[in-house]
């Protein structure tokens, strides 16, 4: 069956488009190119000032100004009347008053409890040591004093006349204190790195937090000359990336650290590759921990530290704690590889 809209269209269906497009004039054409662009809003290649034509025909007031803007606003929102409620508010109270309901108290009859005659003339006619034996052996305490307990039960057991004397107590409670603040001076540490300190071997800057980042940078610039310093620790200084960059700078030329710590800090993936591409070339750092920073490293930056301590020799401790099975896995058997060698030497120069 034929639709009935598909018979007007057969009159169309031999015309030739080319031909009927070469009898149209250049206005012509103009007027059915901006039907077409209108026939198309849709087009994402365009942007949304391009996918139909400009029907604006106001000409423009001037240049964009928020604060007039605002002020228009404003003025039209206060010069609007408000509409009017359909039904005024006149603070009235309508309904009933809520009373809750009172619940009805519940009341308890004492139940009559009926003994066995023997039972009964036994109780009425026992003296008090022989009800407070009883109530001793019943577990009954409340029924008895503790001069009376005490008399039954024995001082041996650790009951005494007024109380219990062995009750357990707890312990006081001691107080922990916060750690003190680190009292290294950074300005002074960082003048004796400059001057090469023979006598400063050790450098802690851990929880300093008002460490500017260009002076934590000269910290590494100044040790790219130093000969002395052996451990250099800076967890929870804030650092980020920059810092890290400036301190993989520094390991590619110092040739006496064995210790760096930048544990806690904000070195992101960037960073971390940064020291990575350092230790590739550094043969004298034994220890660098950077675990507990403010986002993981990912997958990625794991892989290329396992391969870095497969190519390093000399990392005998690596503080990081991996979240993938595979990068862990290596790095745990290098730095074993790396231990291993390091006792080897060692058993072979005693031998010697």
């Amino acid at each position: 069956m034929e639709l009935p809209f598909r018979k007007d269209l057969e009159k169309y269906k031999d015309l030739d488009e080319d031909e009927i497009l070469g009898q149209l004039s250049e206005e012509e054409l103009k007027q059915l190119e901006a039907v077409l662009d209108d026939l198309d809003p849709e087009n994402e290649l365009l942007p949304a000032g391009f996918r139909q034509k400009d029907q604006t025909v106001k000409k423009p007031s001037g240049p964009y100004d928020r604060e007039r803007l605002l002020a228009y606003l404003e003025k039209e929102a206060l010069e609007h009347k408000d509409r009017e409620d359909i039904v005024p508010f006149t603070g009235e109270k309508k309904g009933k008053v809520f009373i809750p309901k009172q619940k009805p108290v519940p009341s308890f009859t004492e139940e009559k409890v009926t003994l066995d005659p023997e039972l009964e003339e036994a109780l009425t006619s026992a003296t008090d040591t022989e009800l407070c034996d009883l109530a001793a052996i019943l577990g009954m305490h409340n029924l008895i004093s503790n001069a009376q307990f005490c008399d039954l039960v024995g001082s041996s057991n650790g009951v005494g006349s007024e109380s219990f004397t062995n009750i357990v107590k707890g312990e006081k409670i001691v107080p922990v204190f916060d750690e003190p603040p680190n009292p290294t001076n950074v300005e002074e540490s960082l003048q004796r790195i400059k001057d090469n300190d023979p006598h400063l071997l050790d450098v802690n800057l851990n929880n300093i937090k008002n460490i500017p980042i260009p002076t934590l940078k000269e910290f590494a610039k100044a040790l790219e000359t130093n000969t002395h310093v052996k451990s250099f620790s800076l967890a929870a200084t804030r650092s980020n990336d920059p810092v890290a960059v400036a301190f993989a700078d520094m390991l590619r030329v110092n040739k006496t650290l064995k210790n760096l710590n930048v544990e806690s800090n904000f070195i992101t993936g960037v960073g971390m590759l940064a020291l990575i591409d350092a230790l590739k070339e550094n043969e004298t750092l034994m220890e660098i921990k950077v675990d507990n920073q403010r986002q993981q490293f990912g997958t990625p930056v794991e892989m290329e530290i396992a391969k870095m301590l497969e190519e390093n020799t000399k990392i005998l401790k690596f503080g990081y704690h991996f979240t993938q099975q595979g990068p862990r896995s290596r790095a745990a058997a290098a730095i074993t590889k790396n231990n291993d060698l390091v006792r080897k030497r060692r058993v072979e120069g005693d031998h010697q």
